[in-house]
């Protein structure tokens, strides 16, 4: 939780420094693909709102109506960034992008005046500086999001970031991650976009940026949708995580057969594994109860994800 809320503020305070810079960059120049990035950052900030929003209220107690407590409000409120803000952001720059191509020409560098120095700067020079300076940010909260995730990684011996993707319940890092990848490609793409449009003098390279990173913003929009639907529908451990805990059952002196086991995640990180065990029958209940315990403990400490656990003895 302290990981997520880390990555979660850092792209926070990243993304809201460079939606300033470039709308302020907009306003200057008039470039299209610095409009699709000033919808992207202000939809990345809010994304971030949103994210905390739900670190937040994920951390209530539990009460009798969430006897589970409210860990899936990072689900939801993660499901809300994709649907809600990534997809709005990705339209709206699609379709910025496309009434810039459909209007493109050649055009010419304009100017602004410096404030509190009277000197006048190519334009081309403005947007430069303000997608330099949004590399940067979003480097550094990239930075932060990619340590959190290679450090799951690592915990949980997941081998690339696809299979991450596929196996984590952890949402908001997910999410941060994927949005400061997406900012951080999106930055370089409007550079290259300004940087054409520049040294060719046409404004369909800008114009084709902004389209570029509509279409960006929109499948991964889709993709983070994805992943937020199968652990709202409850999503198991991996399959290998729960023969990792069948076998440590199985390996139990006094356990006969594992009848059912079954296992859903209830929040980040957090998993309930229920179990149906035969047992053997020559045990009394107090041995029954102590075995219950041990096998309690063993899958606690098996899984760090796993944090309720019901065991039902079959004697």
């Amino acid at each position: 939780m302290a990981g997520s809320t880390r990555v979660v503020v850092a792209a926070l305070i990243a993304n809201g420094a460079i939606a300033i810079l470039k709308f302020v960059g907009f306003l200057l120049t008039g470039s299209p693909s610095m409009l699709s990035e000033t919808y992207h950052s202000i939809s990345d900030t809010g994304n971030q709102v949103f994210l905390l929003i739900g670190i937040r209220y994920s951390g209530k107690e539990a009460s009798r109506g969430h006897p589970f407590g409210y860990g899936k409000a990072q689900f939801f409120y993660a499901f809300l960034v994709s649907v809600l803000l990534f997809g709005i952001a990705g339209w709206e720059s699609l379709n910025h992008g496309i009434h810039a191509i459909q209007t493109a020409g050649h055009t010419e560098a304009g100017t602004f005046v410096v404030p509190f120095v009277g000197a006048e700067l190519e334009t081309f020079w403005l947007n430069v500086a303000v997608l330099s300076a949004a590399i940067v940010f979003e480097a550094w909260a990239f930075a932060k999001a990619n340590s959190e995730l290679r450090s799951q990684m690592q915990e949980f011996d997941w081998t690339s970031i696809p299979e991450a993707f596929e196996k984590t319940s952890d949402v908001t890092t997910l999410t941060a991650f994927t949005e400061d990848a997406i900012a951080l490609s999106g930055a370089a793409i409007a550079l290259v976009g300004v940087v054409l449009t520049r040294y060719t003098g046409n404004g369909i390279y800008d114009a084709i940026s902004a389209a570029i990173i509509g279409v960006l913003l929109m499948v991964f929009a889709v993709a983070l949708a994805w992943q937020n639907k199968r652990l709202l529908l409850g999503e198991s451990l991996p399959a290998d995580a729960e023969r990792d805990l069948q076998g440590i059952i199985n390996s139990h002196p006094n356990v006969v057969h594992v009848d059912t086991f079954r296992s859903v995640f209830f929040g980040p990180q957090k998993a309930l594994v229920a179990v149906d065990v035969s047992v053997d029958p020559a045990l009394d209940t107090e041995a029954v109860s102590e075995i219950i315990a041990e096998l309690e403990q063993e899958l606690r400490e098996g899984d760090t994800r796993v944090t309720m656990v019901y065991i039902e003895p079959d004697l």
